[in-house]
This record gives C-alpha cells, sequence and structure tokens, in this order.
C-alpha cells in the first residue's frame, strides 16, 4: 500500500523520481492496451486492418519518447529564456490553423495541423508553451503578481489572445484548461486571495456568458442536466458512457470483451477511452488510473515544492503548472466519461489515441523530469563543495 507521505516528500535520492517514472509508463502501458482493445474494430472499418490505429499509436509513443529524450537534454536555463519566443509561436501556429484549407476539420472543429503526415492538435502545444511564458512572466514580475492587480490582468491579457483564437476553433475545453493553469500558477506564486478571486469570478461570468452565447455549447449543457431526456440524439454519447460503467460494476467484462465500443460508443479510443477501460477492467480498473493520475500529480507538486525550497522559482512554477494541466484535463475527461461534467473534446493525458497529444504530453513529462534531474544535479554539487570547505 502506498504511503501518503513518501507521494508529498520533497527529497529525492536519484536523478529520476521513481514513483513519478512508474506512474507514467504505467499510464502509457495501459492506455496502448486499451487503444488497441477499443480500435481492432475501427482498423478494419477504416483501414481494412486490425493493427491499423495500435500500429500508429505505437509510432506515436516512440516519437513521444524521442521527443522527452530532446528534451530531457535541454536545460531549464533555455526553456526559462524561450518563454517569450515558443508563445509568439503558439499564437501563430493557432494563425495558421485558421487558414482555411490549411487547418484539418474534424467534427466541425479546425484544430489540427498535418506536419510530416502527423496531426499536431495545435491547442495541446499551447498548453504546454502556456506554462512555460507564464512560469517566465511570473518569475520576472513576482512582486508585480503578488501585490498588484494589474500584476495579474497583464498575463491573462496576452493569454486571452491564444484563447481568442482557440475559441475561433472552437476549442472551448482547451481555453478552460489554460485559464485554469495561468490562475493557479498565480496563486500558486503568492497572489493576493481577494483579488484572486475577483479574477476568478470575472473569468467565471465570461465562461457563462459564453456557454449561454454559444447555441451548441448550450445544448451540451442541457443534454448533460438529463442526457436521459434525449439518449437518442443530444444525450446519446452520454448515455452510452454511462452503460460502460454500469456494464464494468466491479472487476469489468474482461480485456477485449467490451460490447459499447463496438456499436454504440463513438470516439472510444480517444475522448472516451475512460469508458472503454470502465467496462473491461471495471472498478478496479478506474480506481488504478485514478491513482496513477494523482501519484502523477503528487510528485509533480512534491517537486516544485523541493525547487521553491531551493529559489529555482521558474523550475517550481513550471513544476507546479503541470501538475495542473495534467491533473485538470484527467479530471476534466474522466468527469465527462462519468457523467459529472458536460461533454469536452478533451483527451485523457498519455492515454488516449493521438500523435500530436502524445507528443506533447510526453514532452511535458520529460520536463518535470528534467527540472528534478537539475535539482538533484545542483544539492550534489552543494553538497561537495561544503564537504570540501
Amino acid at each position: 500500500m502506498l504511503n501518503p507521505t513518501k507521494l508529498l516528500s520533497i527529497e529525492t535520492r536519484s536523478n529520476v523520481d521513481g514513483l513519478l517514472m512508474f506512474a507514467c509508463f504505467s499510464l502509457l502501458i495501459i492506455g496502448f492496451v486499451m487503444v488497441i482493445s477499443a480500435s481492432l474494430h475501427l482498423g478494419v472499418k477504416m483501414a481494412n486492418d486490425t493493427s491499423h490505429y495500435p500500429f500508429k499509436q505505437f509510432f506515436h509513443i516512440v516519437l513521444g519518447l524521442v521527443v522527452s529524450g530532446v528534451v530531457m537534454k535541454t536545460p531549464i536555463q533555455a526553456w526559462e529564456k524561450w518563454g517569450k519566443p515558443l508563445f509568439i509561436v503558439g499564437v501563430i501556429l493557432l494563425l495558421i490553423v485558421l487558414i482555411p484549407g490549411v487547418g484539418i476539420k474534424v467534427n466541425g472543429s479546425i484544430r489540427w495541423l498535418s506536419i510530416l503526415g502527423l496531426r499536431v492538435q495545435v491547442s495541446e502545444v499551447m498548453k504546454l508553451i502556456s506554462v512555460v511564458y507564464m512560469a517566465g512572466y511570473i518569475t520576472r514580475h513576482s512582486d508585480h503578481v503578488r501585490h498588484s492587480g494589474i500584476g495579474l490582468i497583464r498575463p491573462m491579457g496576452w493569454l486571452s489572445l491564444a484563447c481568442g483564437l482557440l475559441l475561433l476553433e472552437p476549442d472551448f475545453g482547451s481555453v478552460v484548461v489554460i485559464v485554469v493553469i495561468a490562475m493557479g500558477m498565480m496563486f500558486l506564486a503568492g497572489a493576493r486571495l481577494y483579488q484572486f478571486l475577483v479574477l476568478t469570478l470575472l473569468l467565471s461570468f465570461a465562461a457563462i456568458f459564453l456557454v449561454y452565447w454559444s447555441p451548441y455549447r448550450l445544448a451540451r449543457v442541457l443534454s448533460f442536466s438529463d442526457p436521459w431526456a434525449d439518449a437518442r440524439n443530444t444525450g446519446f454519447q452520454l448515455t452510452q458512457a454511462l452503460i460502460s460503467f454500469g456494464r464494468g460494476e466491479f472487476l469489468g467484462v474482461g480485456l477485449g470483451n467490451g460490447i459499447q465500443k463496438l456499436f454504440y460508443l463513438p470516439e472510444a479510443h480517444t475522448d472516451f477511452l475512460f469508458s472503454v477501460l470502465g467496462e473491461e477492467l471495471g472498478l478496479v480498473g478506474v480506481m488504478t488510473i485514478v491513482g496513477l493520475f494523482s501519484i502523477l500529480v503528487l510528485r509533480a507538486f512534491a517537486i516544485g515544492e523541493l525547487a521553491e525550497k531551493r529559489d529555482e522559482t521558474f523550475s517550481a512554477l513550471v513544476a507546479y503548472g503541470l501538475g495542473i494541466w495534467f491533473g485538470f484535463q484527467a479530471f476534466i475527461n474522466m468527469g465527462v466519461n462519468m457523467g459529472m461534467l458536460p461533454t469536452k473534446g478533451l483527451t485523457l493525458p498519455l492515454m488516449s489515441y493521438g500523435g500530436g497529444s502524445m507528443i506533447v504530453m510526453c514532452g511535458a513529462m520529460a520536463l518535470l523530469f528534467r527540472i528534478q534531474y537539475e535539482l538533484n544535479a545542483n544539492n550534489r554539487s552543494s553538497s561537495v563543495v561544503g564537504s570540501e570547505a
């Protein structure tokens, strides 16, 4: 049984955080197995090949690990230096994806670019860039963030440009994730509580207005409140997901034996992979995934706390931001699958099918490992200097 105090311990003795590594690779492996289970029949339908989606997902994971290796070799100081240029690149990518004929349209949304034959969801790239940019801004303007309302509004003003472009795709879910990441990082950086609450209230009103103003978003919220009222139309996806969890019970119907993925549940290998897992592996499988994401988030915050204690502000904020991102996006995906939240097109980190998403999230985790590596390396250097003195 895992000891919660161990998960929260900020001191590590090796270059690699064992618990974090265990959580990451467990999620990758379980996710890959579930993608295989959820997509074999789709491969026959789309390409007359049962291995079509599993092979592509394996390729995505390999690419993600290659990118992770590059990120691990990149010093954190370089990421701090590149924050502003990366943000500009992210905005340019968001503009490019909206150019007619360039961005790829799927299910009514234009969110993807094709790069060397690989579909990249620009919003996932923007989430990582937002973490790096916000960490750099707060590090440079920590006094303003802590003591001035303008210090809170200025970075949100720049992020609103990116969020406005995301809304044009439209991708409301990614906007919510980016805003939560930014707000969470500023709160952990020491923003005054009353200023933080006022900004949160204003953003909440803006979100309510966007939902009310958009007919399809309002329809999703209304169908979420009672999906069974229109189970064959607006509530179809959610009702089928709930049936999946109901069939799974405690131990599940067995790996590969799920029925919902075959005939009823749309996007079973992407946004609703968690429902397939709930049907085939039951409550035990669901709680295992929740536990693994809990470990990931707790370790991210532990690394952030260690960096903060050693006055590595940028590293600390990046670690906090990555923990908020993965934890919040996983919470939304699971909540949508279980009928706790309105339907949103957000993947389950490190698990759902998708090339761009997998590569970006593997790179994000490598950035967290790089922070931990540098903290331990600096600690050893200090210990050696201290002993020589």
